[in-house]
């Protein structure tokens, strides 16, 4: 089975994901014509063709924002690379404001950078870039993201986690012993 999707997934990048539902078509399979008609109506599967978005099938995060992206304008591209979007109309208060990581493979909230976590959570309309504008650049240190999660040295575990290398032994009784007459 996995060698039969692998085939699928290099034809796709081989031919393109036209060509290859209608090569599918064409040979009778069954199923093409609702693949065709989902990829019509939710352009956002097309993200399976590239390589760096292909985990969207199994991360929920990202395919629920690259559905969301349709129909939403390209406010601005970071220093990072991360995409800002918004989408006004039939969409729930709060909710029409996001960002795609440019990382997709390892994301959070600490690779967005300060001016555009104002536009992102709504304390102000000024978008990041605006703000690089309005503002004169102050004294302070670049902005970087948070490496909390990555590498040993910098994750930290409890006494009681098996990755501790000082482990404790978390016994706090002992167990009854009857006394012995001699």
């Amino acid at each position: 089975m996995a060698s039969v999707v692998k085939n699928a997934l290099k034809a796709i990048r081989e031919r393109g994901i036209g060509s290859f539902v209608r090569e599918l078509r064409d040979e009778g399979y069954l199923y093409v014509h609702l693949l065709r008609a989902l990829i019509l109506l939710f352009p956002a599967l097309e993200c399976l063709i590239d390589k760096e978005t292909l985990k969207c099938l199994f991360d929920g995060n990202l395919l629920q924002t690259k559905i969301h992206n349709i129909g939403a304008t390209l406010v601005g591209v970071d220093k990072f690379g991360n995409k800002y979007y918004q989408k006004l109309g039939d969409t729930q208060y709060g909710r029409h404001r996001w960002v795609e990581y440019a990382s997709k493979g390892r994301y959070n909230a600490s690779q967005v950078p300060p001016e555009w976590h104002g536009w992102l959570h709504f304390i102000t309309d000024h978008t990041g870039d605006e703000l690089l504008m309005l503002k004169p650049k102050r004294y302070g240190a670049e902005h970087k993201e948070n490496l909390s999660g990555e590498g040993d040295e910098y994750i930290y575990h409890s006494k009681g986690h098996s990755l501790n290398p000082g482990q404790r032994d978390w016994t706090r009784y002992r167990p009854w012993e009857p006394a012995t007459k001699a």
